[in-house]
């Protein structure tokens, strides 16, 4: 049953960051979107983000529903699901309805599962964590 759904949420995919891909800034997209490579900077779509095995991401993301095999280092906020696979690594905070962890997946995060996902996130942005942490005031 996974194999069937692995193929379903593959076949639509309408964007794509290869393993030998590098990318900072903004990503905004509708349809569903695949990171293998790295990105570094914020991710913000209603659609499906996958991170594929060797994906490698640093970013605050707002999204629909993410599926996470590789590594994401930041702040989740997801309206519908959080999924971290058996390979998938998290470090950061999670905030989303659902949440699915399989068995074998790293988590170094604050979790929160709430019934709907506030627009704006009770957390710190990425780059203000790094400040307070590095002791420059925001």
């Amino acid at each position: 049953m996974k194999e069937k759904r692995k193929e379903i949420e593959e076949s639509k995919i309408t964007g794509f960051f290869d393993k030998d891909t590098e990318i900072k800034g903004d990503l905004s997209f509708k349809g569903s979107f695949r990171i293998d490579g790295r990105f570094k900077g914020k991710i913000d779509s209603s659609s499906m983000l996958i991170i594929g095995d060797n994906g490698k991401v640093e970013a605050d993301i707002k999204i629909g529903y993410i599926i996470i095999n590789g590594e994401i280092k930041g702040n989740i906020q997801a309206a519908e699901k959080v999924e971290v696979n058996a390979n998938g690594r998290v470090i950061g905070t999670i905030i989303s309805p659902k949440l699915i962890i399989e068995e074998g997946a790293y988590l170094e995060a604050n979790c929160q599962t709430t019934d709907k996902v506030p627009q704006e996130p009770p957390v710190k942005s990425l780059a203000e964590e790094k400040k307070i942490n590095s002791g420059i005031q925001p």
